[in-house]
C-alpha cells in the first residue's frame, strides 16, 4: 500500500540519517549524462533523485593519512545514510534504489578498466541545488564549500524539486588549474586516472590519496570554510 510521500518528509528522513544538506532533482534533468549512467538507467521508474550531503572536519587536511582515512570512512557513512533513507521511502510503498558513495560500474576505456559511480553524484547534487561544480571538478556548496561527501536515493515518488544554483564563482579564477601538480584541471579529458594516477594508489583494496590540493587551495573551500565546520 502506497501512502503519500512529501518532499519535506524525505528531507526529514535524510536529516534524521545524518545529512547536513539535502537536495531533490527531477530524473529528467540528466540529459547530458552518458548512456547507462542516467537515473532511469538504474531505476527505470525513477522520477526523483534525492541527494544527501555531509561535511567533514578541515582538520583532516593536516596529513595525508588522516585525509585518506576520512575519505574512506565518509564513503561508508554516506552509503549507509542512503540505505537508511531508502528503507523509509520503501516503507511508504514506493520503489527506491540507494546509490552508493563508492563503487559502481567498471568501464573499459582504451583497454583500461575504470570504475565509475552508478550515476554522477556531483552532477546530481548540482541539479538538486546543492552547489556548483567548479574548475577543480568538486561540488562547491554556498555554506560548506567543497567539504561535502555525497550519496543519493532514486525513487518513483514525484517530489518537489529544488532549483539549480546560479554562480560564476570560477569565472575569473584559475588558482586550482594553475596549481594542480598533475596538470589535470581545466581539461576534463585529463581528469581522473589519466591525470592523477601518480597521486594515489590502491593498497589493501583501499584508495590511498597523496594529493588533495584542489580542495585546500580553493578560495571557496577549505580556506574560507575552515572556521564554519565544527
Amino acid at each position: 500500500m502506497t501512502t503519500e510521500l512529501t518532499s519535506e518528509m524525505v528531507r526529514e528522513y535524510c536529516r534524521d540519517a545524518g545529512a547536513d544538506v539535502v537536495g531533490i532533482a527531477a530524473s529528467n534533468g540528466f540529459d547530458l549524462a552518458p548512456e547507462g549512467f542516467k537515473p532511469t538507467d538504474v531505476l527505470p521508474e525513477c522520477l526523483s533523485v534525492v541527494v544527501l550531503g555531509a561535511t567533514f572536519s578541515p582538520e583532516v587536511f593536516e596529513s595525508v593519512a588522516e585525509y585518506t582515512a576520512c575519505r574512506n570512512s565518509m564513503l561508508t557513512k554516506m552509503t549507509e545514510m542512503a540505505k537508511v533513507v531508502s528503507k523509509r521511502i520503501k516503507a511508504n510503498g514506493y520503489k527506491v534504489k540507494a546509490i552508493s558513495a563508492s563503487g559502481g560500474k567498471s568501464i573499459d576505456r582504451d583497454g583500461n578498466k575504470e570504475l565509475f559511480g552508478h550515476i554522477s553524484l556531483k552532477h546530481a547534487a548540482e541539479n538538486a541545488g546543492l552547489g556548483v561544480i567548479g574548475k577543480n571538478y568538486l561540488l562547491t556548496n554556498p555554506r560548506y564549500g567543497n567539504l561535502l561527501w555525497l550519496s543519493a536515493d532514486l525513487t518513483d515518488a514525484e517530489l518537489d524539486y529544488d532549483e539549480k544554483i546560479q554562480s560564476g564563482m570560477c569565472d575569473d579564477c584559475n588558482i586550482c588549474v594553475e596549481a594542480c601538480p598533475a596538470g589535470s584541471l581545466g581539461n576534463p579529458a585529463a581528469f581522473g586516472k589519466k591525470g592523477c594516477a601518480k597521486y594515489f594508489r590502491i593498497e589493501d583494496r583501499k584508495l590511498k590519496i597523496k594529493c588533495y590540493l584542489c580542495r585546500t587551495i580553493c578560495p571557496h573551500g577549505f580556506g574560507a570554510l575552515a572556521n564554519t565546520i565544527q
